[in-house]
């Protein structure tokens, strides 16, 4: 069980007088202690569900937005991520501009070991964009070049 200390700085979770924002809002996030900074372990979040809005046309975007991150001291806390998240409903910016503004805010947040940031991009005008964006700390830039050229593999083997 956690003790109140280490759920300290945790308001949203169990709130239910959380209201959603309705402007880009990175202080929104949360984070609590990793009980596990020892371990070198991967946290997955799927969120099939995000928008945000064209810059040019204020028409909706529709994405899954995947992260994966190897902890340190802080983790992200889930519902916090939900509503920072959300908060790119009537964020008007290109894809790949809120892939990488999500990655470089949970970076700040949480100095993670390795971070990683995905956006599949529903097609509109026939054309789907996967922008991928990660970040590594010093003993993890082998796999940030890894898991950069695995990108490009897989986009050159899904164009063929």
């Amino acid at each position: 069980m956690r003790t109140k200390e280490e759920l300290q700085g945790v308001s949203l979770l169990g709130n239910k007088q959380v209201q959603y924002p309705t402007t880009y809002s990175p202080d929104l996030l949360e984070t609590f202690v990793n009980k596990h900074p020892d371990n070198e372990y991967v946290v997955t979040f799927h969120c099939p569900e995000f928008t945000t809005l064209c810059p040019m046309t204020g028409q909706p975007d529709f994405a899954t937005i995947i992260i994966s991150y190897i902890p340190r001291e802080r983790m992200v806390e889930s519902k916090s991520l939900k509503l920072y998240l959300f908060s790119f409903r009537n964020h008007g910016d290109f894809h790949e501009d809120c892939v990488n503004i999500i990655m470089k805010d949970l970076v700040h947040l949480m100095n993670p070991r390795y971070l990683e940031v995905t956006g599949v991009f529903s097609p509109r005008g026939g054309i789907s964009i996967f922008p991928f964006a990660n970040w590594g700390d010093d003993e993890h830039q082998e796999l940030v070049k890894t898991r950069m050229r695995e990108r490009f593999t897989i986009a050159l083997n899904n164009n063929q």
